[in-house]
């Protein structure tokens, strides 16, 4: 049970890790635009105001390719006779889905993202199963692969937003967790459901390809200083990496700690075995066993024991990342299996099984026959 606990702890952290990693990369690739601009000291979740003058006056900059307003906001509606069920809520009287508190893709909320139509590709959406919704449209939305999922909503459903009825043109995919889990509409539509007339959250920038991504950055926030700030792909990967790591650490650290209670465990395990066999080993010292044959046996049977927990370990481990995962984040995170992270779990238990069986077995193979037969 100690290997076990060691090892399922090896191995769930190196999935949900594994997971992270997997989904930032994701994220990072998924945008098209390489910088973000937004409101100075607001943050990078879209929680500040941008005059939608400045999506046109920052396209002038040199450098820069095509912009793009962007308005963030996070529904918290409820159909009247919605019923909750944690991240969503299934209205059983008119047949629409109501996305409110908690729902996936947002912290909090159910993300939803007004932007135009013809600008989709620089938040990364490029592959759309459907149609997308039209500019003018003031009811049409398309949905993120996950959130399509988790609501289990698809072209043609119907889903409730802010109060109101939008009809599902679209689902689209782009690979980030974050991105795929809400919905988009017409920017005009979703200023005018959150009275944010003519403002936007952020700006998405791409630039010109012989274009340098920091020296765009310092123009545009030299052109409006103390009123635009911009992050860049860049720099958030170093700032995700950074914090990966502080992770990775972390997990090995409490796996480290793990190891040694197991290996301490296997010790304690393989000693008591010895004493409780002292008088078998006795008898077979005296029908000829060499000490290298006895040191063999229990080394042999302690890294038996080390790689069944092993299993014991991946198995629990495997049941309950997927679980959590599932039910906590909403399938939003996808857990690793990446083969290095069970190679790793097993390596380790073998060596768990040699280190701890080596001093109990050399303990049996120096046994002499005779105080062993005599051992009560």
């Amino acid at each position: 049970m100690g290997i076990a606990i060691g090892i399922m702890v090896i191995v769930a952290l190196g999935m949900v890790t594994g997971g992270l990693k997997q989904s930032t990369t994701s994220t990072l690739k998924a945008g098209a635009a390489e910088i973000n601009v937004m409101q100075t000291g607001s943050g990078n979740f879209g929680s500040g105001r941008i005059n939608e003058t400045r999506v046109a006056d920052i396209q002038s900059i040199s450098g820069v390719k095509e912009t793009a307003g962007l308005l963030k906001a996070t529904n918290t509606s409820t159909s009247g006779s919605s019923v909750s069920t944690g991240s969503t809520g299934t209205s059983t009287g008119t047949g629409t889905t109501s996305a409110g508190s908690g729902g996936s893709g947002s912290f909090g909320g159910f993300s939803v993202t007004g932007m135009d139509p013809g600008k989709l590709s620089l938040a990364g959406i490029e592959n759309v199963t459907g149609s997308l919704y039209s500019s003018t449209s003031e009811n049409e939305v398309i949905i993120g692969k996950t959130a399509s999922t988790d609501l289990n909503k698809s072209v043609g459903d119907t889903i409730n937003l802010f109060g109101k009825d939008f009809t599902i043109t679209g689902v689209y995919e782009t690979g980030s967790f974050m991105t795929d889990g809400g919905v988009f509409m017409s920017l005009t539509t979703l200023q005018n459901l959150t009275s944010n007339n003519n403002t936007v959250s952020t700006i998405a920038v791409k630039i010109n390809e012989d274009a340098n991504t920091t020296e765009v950055s310092k123009s545009i926030e030299t052109a409006y200083p103390n009123e635009l700030s911009t992050t860049t792909a860049e720099a958030m990967a170093g700032r995700m990496n950074s914090a990966l790591s502080t992770i990775d650490a972390a997990s090995w650290a409490i796996s480290l700690l793990a190891i040694i209670i197991g290996g301490v465990g296997v010790i304690n395990t393989m000693i008591m075995s010895v004493f409780e066999r002292t008088r078998e080993i006795g008898v077979l010292k005296a029908v000829g066993w060499k000490e290298r044959r006895i040191l063999g046996m229990i080394l042999g049977e302690s890294v038996v024991l080390t790689i069944i927990a092993a299993v014991v370990g991946t198995i629990i481990a495997v049941v309950g990342v997927v679980t959590l995962l599932a039910f906590s984040f909403g399938g939003t995170i996808q857990p690793s299996f990446a083969p290095e992270i069970f190679l790793e779990a097993f390596v380790v238990a073998f060596a768990v099984g040699i280190i701890g069986g080596l001093y109990p077995a050399y303990r049996a193979s120096r046994l002499s026959p005779t105080e062993a037969l005599r051992y009560e």
